[in-house]
């Protein structure tokens, strides 16, 4: 079947959506960053965010013309790690920033790697009809930006609050028990986050599993445990910045109200759930396993059937 034509006006319709989008993104950089830094007379977050949408949006424009996914989650990574260098370099690289911005890093590298590695495997199947229209295409990249941007504000607002020098590098508050309390949060979630994804890769590395489910390891205490300690590790960062947080700066909040939602009401489990359900639905083990296991929060899972009579 042939590829629909890129046509002028399905480009225009995908600039359009890139400007509504980075109009959203400028807005709340207006709002939480109230309390930021100003880099040429705007708030920090400005800047950092437009540098978040000039990422992607260069890589929009090779990715339709090639009609590939590719280097999406690849440029999500980089897209934090931009965001959180240029946060530091507002900072002049001081201590507490460093604290706050090394965390991002390290989950952004690992798991662009995962992802971008995964997506040139295997291809990915959310863009297989996406891909082909540059508006549709627009949309995607320009919310994985906003994603970033939401990922990352809580770090963001702490690192680039203000100092007693208006024209001085930010101030980020100073180390403190809620820093190790959020740091805490977040190797605890980047934990189960990176040993989910190795149980799964394991799993279907081995051919004795093709066509199968994994059910073991985390996998067994939940049918998602890879986006359990996403969710936990931004938690984590938004403890970290409490100090920091003033007026609409709380608005940092949104970061793992937003990673929440995404993956439980959005791109995250009821897409795979679905996907699950239409392989595997109606296979007794697999109902069996949907019955024992949460869709999300851990837990021991629960029995499936009484346990045999003792004999008499």
């Amino acid at each position: 079947m042939p590829h629909p034509p890129l046509t002028a006006a399905r480009w225009a319709r995908g600039l359009v959506t890139w400007l509504v989008v980075a109009a959203v993104a400028a807005s709340l950089a207006f709002f939480a960053g109230h309390a930021s830094v100003p880099v040429r007379g705007v708030s920090a977050l400005l800047p950092i965010f437009g540098a978040v949408f000039l990422v992607n949006l260069a890589g929009w424009v090779p990715s339709t013309l090639g009609r590939t996914e590719r280097y999406y989650d690849l440029l999500g990574s980089v897209s934090h790690l931009v965001a959180v260098l240029s946060a530091a370099a507002i900072a002049g690289f001081a201590p507490a920033a460093i604290v706050l911005i090394v965390p991002v890093a390290v989950w952004a590298g690992r798991l662009g790697l995962h992802l971008a590695t995964r997506a040139h495997r295997e291809g990915d199947a959310r863009f297989d009809q996406i891909k082909l229209d540059p508006a549709r295409f627009a949309l995607a990249w320009a919310l994985q930006s906003l994603w970033t941007c939401l990922n990352t504000l809580g770090v963001l607002v702490a690192v680039t609050l203000a100092g007693a020098d208006p024209a001085g590098p930010a101030a980020p508050p100073p180390i403190s028990g809620w820093t190790a309390a959020g740091l805490f949060l977040w190797g605890l979630g980047f934990a189960v986050e990176v040993t989910a994804d190795r149980q799964k890769l394991a799993f279907r590395a081995d051919a004795a599993n093709r066509g199968r489910f994994i059910q073991g390891g985390l996998w067994s205490w939940s049918r998602h445990p890879n986006y359990v300690g996403e969710i936990v590790l931004w938690i984590g960062l938004f403890v970290a910045g409490v100090p920091a947080y003033t007026g609409a700066g709380w608005l940092a909040a949104l970061s793992p109200l937003f990673v929440y939602g995404l993956l439980r009401y959005g791109s995250g489990v009821p897409l795979l759930e679905a996907r699950a359900d239409a392989r595997w639905g109606g296979q007794p083990d697999y109902e069996a396993y949907k019955v024992a296991v949460p869709i999300l929060w851990p837990r021991p899972p629960r029995p499936t059937a009484p346990p045999p009579a003792p004999p008499r």
